[in-house]
């Protein structure tokens, strides 16, 4: 007999991958390793700034952040980020759970102590953000896609919640572009489903595009 989760799951939108052609996978990755590339080299400036002051900010921490996300069909890999925290927050995880905003299989404290003051900056305007473009050079993320969860996040998935780990995972899309923080994790997987079944040149430009708007007028960053 289906189960109350999987009657409930069933009237949701389901995966179906047939616009992922190999025409568009090749263009995507092509794009994303010219993006990334032309990225890295016209913000080095930007990155030794932002490095400066967060070792200003707290001189005995390190200046990136790296932390195993799981990517396309669960492949574990590194993503980077400028720390915006301090240097033990992953050991103060534990102690604020019962903090946890977030519902579902997400942890987001709105005015999380972990954050430094230069961090609050970085997050809000996503400039912590900015060393993935390395992981989308390697190939372990793209420009656009469902977020990389954490191993920890992925343990309390749903078989419905998993088809997130079907495509690449992106430093950007629907999710960032459609209120951030202030979405519900039910909601992010739903906009993640549609992002992939939807896939199109078309609709990766109007995310990158929309991004670069909620960057310079941030909502729901925290």
């Amino acid at each position: 007999m289906e189960t109350a989760s999987e009657h409930r799951q069933s009237r949701y939108e389901q995966v179906d991958l047939g616009g992922l052609t190999t025409t568009y996978i090749i263009g995507k990755r092509c794009f994303d390793i010219a993006a990334s590339f032309v990225g890295l080299a016209l913000l080095s400036w930007l990155f030794l700034v932002i490095a400066l002051l967060i070792k200003l900010d707290d001189p005995d921490g390190q200046v990136f952040y790296s932390q195993t996300r799981l990517g396309k069909d669960g492949h574990k890999f590194q993503m980077w980020k400028f720390r915006s925290m301090v240097s033990n927050a992953d050991k103060l995880v534990d102690k604020l759970l019962q903090k946890n905003e977030a519902e579902g299989a997400m942890f987001k404290i709105k005015n999380d102590p972990r954050v430094t003051r230069v961090g609050r900056v970085l997050r809000k305007y996503s400039l912590d953000e900015l060393p993935q473009l390395y992981n989308v050079l390697r190939g372990d993320m793209s420009l656009v896609g469902p977020r990389p969860p954490l191993p920890r996040e992925v343990m309390s998935y749903t078989e419905y919640d998993r088809q997130r780990l079907t495509v690449i995972p992106g430093c950007t899309g629907l999710w960032q572009i459609s209120g951030r923080s202030d979405l519900g994790f039910s909601e992010m997987v739903a906009l993640d489903i549609q992002y992939i079944n939807n896939a199109c040149f078309s609709q990766d430009f109007k995310i990158l595009l929309k991004t670069v708007i909620v960057v310079i007028h941030p909502s729901g960053a925290y």
